[in-house]
């Protein structure tokens, strides 16, 4: 699948659009089309967990932030993988 950063970020903020107005599923759902076009958008992995935890998705969620913490390695990100570290510490990893 070809990655269009571009439709990613537009992508992600429709998600946190979503997220924002209460629509938590659809929410998530975004969260993992994003994932799902561009593996490297390592921020979708972080709010797509926490999304997953508020719909009490608590293994769903602990996947997410394993993944997010694979990309985040992948990137060379290293704030992004310490917030996905810390989240995935706080579920009992």
């Amino acid at each position: 699948m070809e990655q269009d950063p571009g439709n990613s970020r537009f992508r992600y903020m429709l998600a946190m659009e979503t997220l924002n107005s209460g629509d938590l599923s659809g929410a998530a759902a975004v969260f993992d089309e994003v994932i799902a076009r561009d593996p490297n958008y390592n921020a979708a992995y972080f709010h797509g967990g926490q999304t997953l935890e508020k719909l009490g998705r608590i293994d769903a969620a602990r996947q997410m932030y394993r993944s997010g913490i694979d990309a985040a390695s992948r990137n060379g990100d290293g704030h992004t993988r310490s917030e996905l570290q810390g989240a995935l510490d706080m579920l009992g990893g």
